[in-house]
């Protein structure tokens, strides 16, 4: 008996470990399934049109259901800073990420999500909402965390350097390119996409941090998440409808890309949005965001071997910055939040002491 409630327990304290696993492998099926979309010809503002018109109808439900007895009135006022604050974040960013995808790759893709906590440390510094102490360790650790994941992005787009032998699938192919004005081209576009990779980034960065006050004047998230997303859709819609005027580029059939837009829109937003949630809840935001280049490896491993895309030394370099930015960003916020949490206590037990004082006085 004893040993089944020890197994029950191991198997209860792996839970998270196996959630952040296969949300780090919904990721990068994410970057996989637009890339071979946005390939095979889907116009990708159309793509996020029907990603978050099937986000909106898979999470509706659930805002309805589980939160209808929160106490969250929606005023006008916060429906339109809901409104504004969707398009700055989610209708920007998904728009240029998908048109980014097309001139780039998946594994890029991957990628450069690790630059998203460096990003938004920086906007928040800027805007008031972060400190710098740089007396501090750790506060040197998020300043160069920061610093070394953008310039990580930066080598990963325009460094490449010799391929790596092990995966250098088509080198037949590569010798038949001799115009140079296509390598060129080819070149300018890659410069183009990575570019509009990084601005989508910051645009997502953006919006992280506009949803801290706005889930305070609207605390029920999962229909905030829902309301952001069927407004997003709309915008979307709109800009679509500038863009794309062939009427052909809307119909869908039951093929990759109705499957790619099925997988963003309810995998990725729906199942996956919970249970990050439920992650974090059990083991903190740190914990979760420790398994973010894992979506980059298992990316890289699925392009190389399905669509034969070629690595080079570069590339991997600018990962590895990445990837050390990334974790002296987390580090360092994690040490200060530790700090201030204990702070927090000393003040309290401080204050009781006092409070003891007057009441036995």
């Amino acid at each position: 008996m004893k040993g089944l409630v020890g197994y029950v327990m191991a198997m209860e304290n792996h839970r998270p470990y196996v959630a952040m696993l296969f949300i780090q492998f919904v990721y990068a099926g994410m970057a996989l399934f637009s890339k071979a979309a946005i390939a095979k010809g889907m116009n990708p503002y159309v793509f996020v049109v029907y990603r978050q018109a099937c986000a909106s109808l898979a999470l509706a439900p659930f805002a309805f259901f589980l939160e209808r007895k929160k106490d969250a009135p929606l005023s006008y006022s916060t429906l339109c800073k809901i409104f504004l604050v969707s398009l700055c974040g989610l209708t920007l960013s998904l728009n240029l990420y998908y048109v980014a995808i097309g001139f780039t790759s998946a594994t890029f893709a991957a990628a450069t999500t690790n630059t998203i906590p460096a990003i938004t440390f920086i906007m928040a510094v800027f805007i008031g909402m972060e400190s710098i102490p740089m007396k501090h360790f750790h506060g040197i650790a998020k300043v160069l965390g920061s610093v070394v994941g953008v310039s990580g992005a930066m080598v990963f787009a325009f460094v490449k350097g010799p391929a790596l032998k092990f995966m250098d699938w088509y080198p037949e192919i590569k010798k038949g390119i001799s115009d140079p004005s296509v390598e060129q081209n080819s070149k300018g576009e890659w410069i183009k996409g990575s570019l509009m990779m990084l601005a989508a980034n910051t645009a997502w960065s953006l919006w992280l941090i506009l949803q801290g006050p706005i889930i305070k004047q609207y605390p029920a998230k999962l229909r905030l998440t829902t309301l952001q997303c069927f407004f997003s859709c709309i915008q979307s819609v709109v800009l679509a409808a500038v863009v794309e005027r062939n009427p052909s580029s809307w119909k869908l059939a039951w093929d990759l890309n109705l499957l790619s837009i099925a997988y963003c829109g309810i995998v990725v937003t729906g199942i996956t949005y919970w249970l990050q949630v439920w992650t974090i809840e059990k083991k903190g935001p740190v914990f979760t965001s420790m398994f973010t280049p894992l979506a980059l490896i298992i990316t890289a491993v699925f392009s190389a071997f399905l669509w034969k895309e070629t690595l080079y030394w570069g590339s991997v370099g600018g990962a590895v910055l990445l990837v050390v930015g990334l974790y002296c960003v987390l580090w360092g916020k994690n040490r200060e939040d530790g700090k201030s949490v204990t702070n927090e206590q000393r003040q309290e037990s401080k204050e009781e002491i006092v409070l003891e004082c007057i009441t036995h006085h």
